[in-house]
């Protein structure tokens, strides 16, 4: 898959960093900008070597079967130490590496982790989704700030994720009784539409199919790359 023209370099120091986020945060477009959605990406970002590898696994779906029509894992060298607040520039060149091993153009992209529910605007589902000017979701397992009320049991249910006066994102409930989910805007799309859609690839987990499947094809050992033939 071809990629848009770089937006930055990746190996900055933290200050050059943050005001970098503060830069690139107003661009990103929090309504829905996308047409007929028939690949759906999921992406899935870890490390090993105690921190030295960057580890990402992207698996595009159908949709709307769910069936996975592509898969990739990309091993790299980690660029960066860990920084509070900064985790897209540590994370995101693994990710862009495996992107450019796709065949195929994912039409929306759910990513675990922040969208715009992140200090500065600019976690990692809205730096990916602005770097590749793609619709993204950002699917978080645990919150990284904001306040929130009580989320309804059922599920479907939701409550906004509010920092300050702004709404920044909504806690989910995909499951009874689980713990709920963090859905922010990423990129070229509202946040109902994003609850939407993440409704919409439920099946029997708490996650949504296309990050479930990134989780488990990142838990797996040695590269990995399969495609079919699924239109």
């Amino acid at each position: 898959m071809d990629l848009p023209p770089d937006l930055h370099d990746w190996t900055l120091d933290p200050a050059t960093a943050v005001a970098l986020q503060t830069s690139l945060a107003p661009r990103v477009i929090r309504e829905d900008r996308f047409d007929r959605v028939r690949h759906i990406a999921g992406v899935d970002i870890g490390f090993e070597d105690k921190g030295a590898t960057t580890r990402a696994a992207v698996v595009v779906m159908h949709w709307p079967s769910l069936t996975v029509v592509e898969q990739v894992l990309e091993r790299s060298a980690t660029r960066m130490p860990y920084m509070p607040g900064l985790l897209s520039f540590r994370e995101l060149p693994a990710a862009l590496a495996a992107f450019e091993r796709l065949e195929t153009r994912p039409d929306l992209l759910m990513v675990d982790g922040m969208g715009i529910a992140h200090p500065r605007r600019l976690g990692i589902a809205a730096h990916l989704g602005l770097w590749l000017d793609m619709p993204a979701i950002g699917v978080g397992k645990s919150r990284l700030c904001g306040h929130h009320g009580e989320v309804p049991a059922a599920l479907g249910g939701w409550t906004p994720l509010t920092h300050g006066s702004e709404t920044i994102g909504a806690v989910l409930r995909t499951r009874e009784r689980v713990k709920p989910l963090y859905i922010s805007v990423g990129h070229r799309i509202a946040l109902e539409s994003a609850l939407d859609w993440v409704l919409r690839c439920l099946t029997r987990y708490k996650l949504p199919e296309p990050t479930r499947q990134a989780d488990r094809l990142a838990s797996r050992r040695g590269a990995i790359a399969t495609r079919s033939c699924l239109p």
